[in-house]
């Protein structure tokens, strides 16, 4: 079983990666983290990442049209990395998610979505069967 500590382990062992937090959407809280938080601390990652996703959900003009079509996942791309939020899918109380920080240098931005989504999935999975 993936637990959360295990979920975060495996988030910070792809390539790149420089910090993960796990968020509760509902409350804006932070539920666990990892990694290093240089300019803030996971809570103000919390929130802010919280602000975003909820803005991006809401907002009518990033729809794709298409009934059912659900937005899972959010990239922001700087100069020196990006940010992946990505939604986990499972039975929580709120809707989750996890905010990754890379680095632009040592991550790939194909291969971070890729692993990021399977580890998301199994520890979704692992959430269902408890």
């Amino acid at each position: 079983m993936l637990g959360i500590d295990g979920c975060l382990k495996l988030i910070m062992d792809i390539p790149g990666a420089r910090s993960a937090t796990l968020v509760d959407g509902a409350s804006g809280l932070a539920i666990a983290a990892a990694g290093r938080h240089d300019l803030v601390d996971q809570h103000e990652d919390a929130a802010a990442a919280t602000d975003v996703v909820r803005a991006v959900l809401t907002c009518p003009a990033l729809a794709t049209g298409h009934p059912g079509d659900d937005i899972t996942a959010i990239i922001i791309a700087g100069t020196h990395g990006y940010h992946l939020l990505n939604m986990i899918n499972g039975d929580f109380d709120g809707r989750l998610f996890v905010h990754v920080l890379f680095d632009d240098e040592t991550g790939n931005l194909g291969l971070a979505r890729f692993q990021l989504r399977a580890i998301l999935e199994e520890f979704a999975e692992d959430s269902h069967a408890r």
